[in-house]
């Protein structure tokens, strides 16, 4: 049954951010060294974004710093964590590699001595554990935005790309396409603190105008591969969603910029 892509179907959307801008979730830090990392993390953001200490399963996402090989504490939070299914990164200080309990290896971020906090690796790292559900902390913290930013834009390429090599055809309904790249906008705007309301939604969704372009594109070499045709239809709509999403991007990052703060700290 083909998707129906009306008014109210976008309206969903934007009252579905809207709810999920209300998560006030911290991130939360922990372990050695604690403080310093908070600083560093909070630089420029929301106040409260990040915090030491508090109850875990209040928490966005806890990132431990661990002083060496893990302790029975350092255990102890990490399996509370696993419990409450708040995502955790691990910061390892020193210069060998261990097993952390309770954390994947692509989630343990080295700290090397004398190099301080490798602060963008964990930003991205913490971006990619959180997915989707790190866009309302981006738009109170910087360190995070571009990250999850990325991600989303990624991610929303992927899915269209899989979404056009499967059925991106003549007379085939776009409908699930075009609602993937509004939910990715309208992602990216909540990562910038953007509110999009009534009045600035027909602007926000005439960005979406150059995707029409890439659909008829995708329309005539559909007669000219015939064989390996899904492969180039698929490319064309992952490159399409990606670059809607990097023009999206820039668009809130000046929306942002013109409204006279960071969304983060107003």
């Amino acid at each position: 049954m083909a998707v129906k892509l009306n008014p109210w179907v976008v309206w969903g959307l934007v009252k579905e951010l809207r709810v999920a801008a209300e998560d006030t979730r911290p991130l939360q830090v922990s372990g050695a060294l604690a403080p310093q990392l908070e600083m560093e993390l909070a630089r420029g953001g929301a106040a409260g974004a990040v915090r030491s200490g508090g109850r875990i399963e209040d928490a966005a996402v806890l990132v431990r710093v661990l002083g060496g090989a893990p302790t029975e504490e350092d255990e102890r939070e990490l399996r509370e964590a696993k419990r409450a299914k708040v995502p955790v990164v691990a910061v390892q200080t020193g210069s060998e590699v261990l097993d952390v309990p309770y954390v994947l290896a692509t989630d343990v971020v080295m700290c090397h001595p004398g190099a301080g906090f490798p602060v963008d690796e964990i930003a991205a790292t913490v971006a990619v554990r959180l997915g989707e559900g790190g866009t309302a902390l981006a738009a109170r913290l910087p360190v995070l935005r571009e990250h999850v930013c990325d991600g989303l834009i990624e991610r929303f390429s992927r899915q269209n790309g899989i979404v056009g090599a499967a059925f991106f055809v003549p007379g085939a309904d776009f409908a699930v396409l075009t609602l993937n790249q509004i939910r990715l906008v309208l992602r990216l705007a909540a990562a910038h603190g953007v509110e999009v309301d009534q009045s600035r939604l027909p602007e926000v969704l005439a960005t979406f105008g150059a995707g029409l372009g890439f659909r008829a594109l995708a329309r005539q070499v559909l007669g000219a591969i015939p064989v390996a045709g899904w492969v180039v239809k698929g490319g064309i709509a992952y490159a399409g969603t990606r670059a809607l999403g990097e023009a999206a991007q820039l668009y809130f990052a000046q929306v942002a910029e013109s409204a006279g703060a960071d969304p983060a700290t107003r």
